[in-house]
């Protein structure tokens, strides 16, 4: 059964807006957020005064001394006065949670069209604020000091799978070389440098130990930017026939949390990434078979290697089957972060979600560029915030 088997509505992603991601020192959260709305308007092919609704994901964390953006999509256009508009935060996948809470406004009936934004300026802040920041989204090293952060967190995680599974390693190494050369045909990419493997699984000046074992090209950098996409009830009509593109449909979504406390969960099953695996291709009605790429959420290489048994492309404990057989590379089965992901895309955190959207969307209509796979007519979006703690999949279509 598909969402719209089950609600009765279409819902599609009729426009989008993506931003260059890294340090943008001449941008302002404003003027990111501005940018992109504007663009995704325009790309829908409607006037800001169709928008029925504005969700608005970041996280903040005291990053900013403004921690009341909301209503700054409304500098688009006077149209867009008395629009309500709603920040919506959870974590590292606060642009999913955004474009979630959109999604259900249209399916509640209280909107036809949505404009969804992600957006986060991190890099003029100081690394002790920003691994302060990122270390709040973590229920034991909230508020503590901490020399390694949130890279320290997934670093134990790769402990805990190297002693139950073994080494990890070069297959570390393997996915970094992969995603950064992916990231080379992103225009929107932070880092846009093929390393290599050899570079990527060996430890040097240039590529020191964070935290043990993950090195610096295991870890997704600190990143500007922001990304938006509308979302409207199908079939489009009016104004939209003047869109930039054709629609991409939402075929079926899935969210799920788990517990705090590391204590109360394994570190190596991400449990609830699962569950949102599942719920999503239940309501779509489709496997993990019918998929064509996957961009999933790598905030540290571990991450990625976990998604692969998450999402069910192999069993607990052989991820590493996956890239060392070729088969999440872009000419493999199920090509995984042709964007280049977090890990070379960049990460600026509430934007991740929505970003990861507007490429899959950009993939599904044939207008990907460089990056482009060949006719894929489905794919699914990845966003997880905290070490497995809040996390969401879109399953998308062409129409």
């Amino acid at each position: 059964m598909s969402l719209k088997e089950q609600f009765g509505k279409d819902v599609l992603i009729t426009g989008w807006g993506h931003s260059r991601f890294g340090k943008l020192t001449d941008e302002t959260l404003e003027s990111l957020i501005v940018q992109v709305a504007t663009e995704a308007i325009g790309n829908a092919g409607i006037e800001p005064g169709q928008i029925d609704e504005i969700y608005l994901g970041q996280f903040n964390s005291g990053m900013m001394p403004l921690a009341f953006p909301s209503s700054l999509a409304l500098q688009v256009s006077e149209q867009l006065a008395n629009v309500p508009s709603t920040r919506v935060e959870n974590a590292c996948a606060s642009g999913s949670a955004a474009f979630q809470q959109g999604t259900k406004s249209l399916l509640a009936g209280t909107a036809k069209t949505v404009l969804v934004i992600g957006a986060e300026k991190m890099t003029h802040a100081g690394a002790d604020v920003v691994g302060a920041a990122l270390l709040g989204a973590d229920y034991d090293m909230a508020g503590k000091p901490s020399t390694t952060g949130f890279t320290g967190l997934f670093a134990e995680v790769a402990k805990h799978y190297e002693k139950r599974y073994g080494p990890v390693s070069d297959v570390l190494g393997s996915i970094a070389a992969k995603n950064h050369r992916n990231g080379v045909d992103n225009p929107y990419a932070q880092l846009r440098k093929d390393l290599g493997e050899e570079f990527c699984r060996t430890v040097s000046d240039k590529n020191p130990v964070v935290a043990d074992p993950l090195r610096r090209t295991d870890c997704s950098p600190v990143s500007d930017g922001a990304a938006a996409v509308v979302l409207s009830v199908g079939p489009t009509s009016g104004a939209a026939t003047s869109a930039a593109t054709a629609p991409v449909r939402l075929a079926g979504f899935g969210h799920a949390n788990d517990f705090f406390p590391a204590e109360r969960r394994d570190p190596t099953e991400f449990a609830a990434t699962r569950a949102s695996w599942q719920r999503a291709f239940g309501m779509a009605g489709v496997g993990l078979e019918d998929l064509d790429f996957a961009e999933v959420h790598d905030c540290f290489t571990i991450a990625e290697l976990l998604m692969y048994e998450a999402m069910g492309l192999t069993q607990r404990g052989e991820g590493k089957r996956a890239i060392e057989e070729g088969w999440v590379f872009k000419e493999g089965k199920l090509p995984i972060n042709v964007s280049g992901g977090l890990k070379a895309k960049g990460h600026p955190v509430g934007a991740t979600g929505v970003s990861q959207h507007v490429i899959a969307a950009m993939q599904l209509t044939g207008t990907a560029g460089d990056m482009q796979l060949a006719n894929p007519r489905r794919g699914a979006v990845q966003n997880m915030g905290g070490v497995g703690i809040a996390n969401y999949v879109s399953i998308l279509e062409v129409v």
